[in-house]
């Protein structure tokens, strides 16, 4: 059974999660948060395999919860739950350790495809998020310089993984696309996200961006 959190500050949204993911016969709502300090507590006294947060709480939002999660139960998948047009919260999450971002209109068999992925430590990213998210990094100014530096120790293989990591595939398709197995691709990104310096898949993702990857620079 996938052990999951659930974290909103509104009881309403809270039940509606959980209701949807207990549909599902492998996925078990074993904790509920109104706040972020409460997910955190949570976290670190249970054993939950994904947390997801609102972004956005009082007496303790989801991004303060997220760099929590990160350092003390590092073993917990953490996915944002946002609205469109939050970029700029998401950016902070990113960078506060969050691995994943859904939108609050995901519909329920997608929150539960999300939830498996996340569990499996697969990409959980809203299109339309990452799609804003990355033009709003490109257009703020990127270091293709810097950002080629830090991909300079990359095995020519570990770079072909980055690029279509750059482009949202999940571990399956990127394994599909290089003819590669899951196994391969997993150790491939584990060692990436090491030699760069990057938290996660997205902060990955905004790395092969900056580094121009995906236009075969």
């Amino acid at each position: 059974m996938i052990r999951a959190l659930v974290a909103d500050d509104e009881a309403l949204m809270r039940t509606g999660i959980r209701l949807i993911l207990e549909n599902a016969d492998d996925i078990e709502v074993v904790a509920e948060a109104a706040n972020g300090r409460e997910a955190a507590a949570a976290c670190r006294a249970q054993d939950i395999d994904v947390a997801l947060l609102d972004i956005k709480m009082s007496g303790g939002d989801g991004i303060a919860a997220a760099e929590d999660i990160a350092r003390l139960s590092p073993r917990t998948s953490v996915v944002m739950l946002t609205a469109f047009g939050e970029e700029e919260s998401v950016t902070r999450a990113l960078r506060a350790g969050a691995g994943g971002f859904l939108l609050k209109d995901t519909g329920p068999a997608e929150l539960i495809h999300a939830v498996r992925l996340a569990a499996r430590g697969e990409p959980v990213l809203a299109p339309r998020i990452t799609r804003r998210l990355l033009e709003r990094h490109v257009t703020s100014g990127r270091d293709t310089e810097a950002a080629l530096r830090r991909t300079e120790e990359l095995t020519p293989a570990e770079r072909d993984v980055l690029r279509l990591l750059g482009t949202g595939l999940s571990n399956a398709e990127i394994a599909d696309r290089l003819y590669l197995s899951a196994g391969t691709v997993k150790a491939h990104i584990s060692r990436i996200l090491t030699r760069t310096g990057c938290a996660n898949r997205v902060q990955a993702a905004v790395l092969a961006h900056d580094a121009g990857l995906l236009t075969g620079r």
